[in-house]
Parts: structure tokens; sequence; C-alpha cells
């Protein structure tokens, strides 16, 4: 039985070093932790290994488990797109984050 899965997509070189992170869960292992652990894990591989700078995700706008999940694990609101995918045969608007590998948003010291 799969508990989950997590993929690093769209996976940019060059000036945009940037990836899409992707991630489902099983209703039975859902909000015991393992996902927390595997995008931290997958978000420390992108930006050690792959050497990125980005990493994105979205979610629908109602998905407020994973919108959760995205900013405890350190990832930032960005905004809405509009008819970002289809689901169901229907466009759907989705939430935007991002984490940074040298985040500075918020940041007002200039280092």
């Amino acid at each position: 039985m799969l508990v989950g899965g997590i993929t690093l997509d769209n996976i940019q070189g060059g000036v945009s070093k940037a990836c899409t992170v992707g991630y489902w869960m099983g209703q039975p292992f859902a909000r015991h932790g393992y996902m927390s652990e595997a995008l931290q894990a997958s978000v420390q591989h992108a930006f050690t290994v792959l050497d990125l700078s980005r990493v994105q995700a979205g979610c629908l706008p109602e998905n407020a488990p994973s919108r959760a999940l995205l900013e405890k694990s350190g990832f930032k609101y960005e905004g809405v797109a509009q008819s970002y995918l289809q689901i169901a045969g229907r466009w759907r608007n989705h939430v935007l984050y991002a984490n940074l590998r040298r985040d500075r948003r918020g940041r007002a010291d200039g280092n």
C-alpha cells in the first residue's frame, strides 16, 4: 500500500534554478507528519543536491491542510493563479507558494 507521493517537477536550470513540488497523501496516513518530513527532505534536496534557488507549490484555495503544510514547511504565499489547472474537466484557481533558498522576504535589515 502506498502512503503517498511527492515529486519535484519542471526543474529549470540556467538563470531560473527553480522547480515545482507536488504531493499527495493517502487518507489513512494523513496528519501523521509523513508529508511534512517528505516535503522538508525534498526541499533540502532541491537546494543542496540540485542547487536550485526556488521551490514552488500550488494548491486549491479551499485545501486548508495543504496550505498549512506549506506554511509550516517554510513556504510563503505569493498569490493566486487564475485557471491554473484543469481538475475533473473544470479549470481551477490555485494559491501559489514558494520556498526560497535565500529568502529575504519580510527582512528590513538589508542583510
